[in-house]
């Protein structure tokens, strides 16, 4: 669902498989203190999981992320 989110957005973004990089779920989890995915970044901003993700997106929190 977060992609479709970010696609809906317009949001340009890399999918980074945790399962295939495992040093980089471990960098993930010790910044974030989380243990689900997905984790979202955009612009270097921590924004967190699809919950809040969505929170942002109603809020209109999401659009003032996207454009920096």
């Amino acid at each position: 669902m977060a992609y479709q989110l970010l696609d809906e957005k317009g949001v340009v973004y890399e999918k980074i498989s945790v399962d295939e990089n495992p040093d980089i779920w471990k960098e993930i989890h010790t910044k974030t203190g989380r243990t689900t995915v997905p984790q979202i970044y955009i612009n270097g901003q921590y924004v967190g999981g699809y919950d809040d993700l969505s929170a942002a997106d109603r809020s209109g929190k999401l659009s003032a992320i996207i454009n920096g």
